[in-house]
């Protein structure tokens, strides 16, 4: 059965609206048709169809906008020759802030998003579907039109929002919350996790902060195990996705829009910033993080307290602050040992041999 959706969407609008609501600029000489043309909503860029638009900040992206099917695209100045010829482009300086005055006319609704129903008083909401064996402990809420698999339980003070769906034979630990969020089967999901909030989306500019709603959601896949306190935002206009097996321990910050593949281990206070995705089998060190928008391939090893700042290959193993190959980090910490000898009584060191310290 295909998900109904969290947010419910405005009415389309057409080509030249959009671009007058947001500032953007259409190039001269585009036929009238074409601006006419209904814009039903918002979408990324090789995700985006004849009748959605996209847009495009981040020169790493440009590869994309080549192959984008999308109607219109708020693109910089600098990038607009590479729009497609089927694609209208439009014109900002701000792509980003343009982007984000689109999606607040098609969500109107999306920085507020529903959990239970307004001035209800019934623990589970009369549209929740529950199958048989589900155990609600007191205290729990039951949002609308929320569907739990059998043999689940939701303990006491947790919150299921709207539309969530939660397979079966799950655990939802006390005080967890869980909207926005489709869950798979035998997921357990500790005390205090909070899943599905807004992610941290801001136009920046020198007036002010401008946030950007955030319309995605969080898919977790079967058998993934989420530690106490953990927090996982949900997508901008993509979804966040944990991918099956995985284990998360306590105090993860998992951003919006991050994959995270199967069966990888992520150990406490890690924290991986928005559409940073990771391959399958991967294990990260407590108090690691990794940047916005990197790749970390199947069965890498990211040393506790690293920092990965750009790709990693499949099977590396890294460390530092900025990640480096392990060899290389273990000659880096040799280094620095010796470099903190010199000049100690007793303690000349010897010739540097480019070894890890024992």
């Amino acid at each position: 059965m295909e998900h109904p959706g969290f947010y419910q969407r405005a009415a389309p609008i057409d080509v030249a609206a959009l671009a007058a609501a947001t500032g953007a600029e259409i190039p001269a000489g585009v036929a009238h048709a074409a601006v006419g043309r209904t814009i039903g909503d918002i979408r990324p860029l090789l995700e985006a169809t004849p009748d959605q638009a996209t847009f495009v900040d981040n020169r790493k992206y440009l590869p994309q906008l080549a192959r984008t099917r999308a109607a219109a695209c708020f693109v910089a100045p600098a990038f607009a020759s590479r729009v497609p010829d089927a694609t209208i482009a439009l014109i900002t300086r701000q792509p980003y802030h343009a982007f984000a005055r689109a999606l607040a006319m098609f969500y109107p609704d999306a920085t507020r998003p529903t959990a239970a129903r307004a001035g209800g008083t019934a623990a589970v909401d009369p549209s929740a579907v529950l199958e048989d064996g589900v155990d609600i402990e007191p205290g729990a809420i039951i949002g609308p039109e929320a569907t739990i698999g059998r043999g689940s339980r939701i303990a006491a003070g947790a919150v299921i929002g709207y539309r969530v769906m939660i397979g079966r034979g799950c655990y939802i630990g006390p005080n967890a919350v869980v909207v926005h969020a489709l869950l798979g089967d035998r997921v357990t999901i500790h005390a205090g996790v909070r899943i599905g909030q807004d992610g941290f989306g801001f136009a920046m500019g020198p007036s002010g902060h401008l946030k950007v709603p955030q319309i995605g959601r969080v898919v977790i896949q079967d058998d993934v195990e989420i530690g106490a306190n953990t927090a996982i935002d949900r997508g901008a206009i993509k979804d966040t996705v944990i991918g099956e097996g995985t284990k998360i321990d306590n105090l993860v910050q998992i951003g919006h829009n991050a994959v995270i593949g199967r069966h990888c281990v992520i150990v406490g206070q890690v924290g991986i910033s928005g559409s940073a995705e990771l391959g399958d089998f991967v294990v990260i060190g407590g108090q690691a993080g990794c940047v916005g928008h990197v790749k970390v391939g199947s069965g890498a090893q990211i040393a506790g307290a690293s920092h990965v700042t750009r790709d990693v290959p499949p099977g590396a193993r890294m460390g530092g602050t900025p990640a480096v190959p392990f060899r290389e980090y273990a000659r880096q910490i040799a280094r620095i040992k010796r470099l903190g000898l010199v000049g100690s009584v007793g303690h000349e060191p010897d010739g540097d041999t480019g070894e890890a310290p024992d």
